[in-house]
């Protein structure tokens, strides 16, 4: 459409006006959610980013935990270890196989 513009016309268009022109058509186009859909994604997002930072926190916790009694040599070391190996192992498998349907 430009290109029909600028031919009928002889003038070339300035690049900065369509740019513009372009993204004001752009933001027309666009979904904006009403303030009581942003509040309550926001609060979505808030929700999950703490369940996944106390998730981690725990997770890593444990890790240290293993870490530490692991240079003790004992056999809850031990036991705890392979338990971690044997349910990290399970769950690999386990994802692995509901992903081949």
């Amino acid at each position: 459409m430009a290109g029909q513009k600028e031919k009928k016309s002889g003038k070339k268009e300035n690049a900065i006006v369509r740019y513009i022109r372009d993204t004001r058509a752009e933001l027309r186009k666009v979904y904006w959610p009403t303030r009581e859909e942003a509040w309550r994604l926001t609060m979505v997002v808030l929700a999950v980013t703490v369940s996944m930072a106390l998730f981690l926190w725990a997770v890593d916790t444990y890790f240290a935990w293993l870490l530490r009694i692991s240079t003790t040599q004992s056999s809850l070391a031990v036991v705890m270890g392979a338990l971690t190996v044997a349910v990290l192992a399970g769950s690999g498998i386990w994802i692995g196989r509901s992903q081949e349907f």
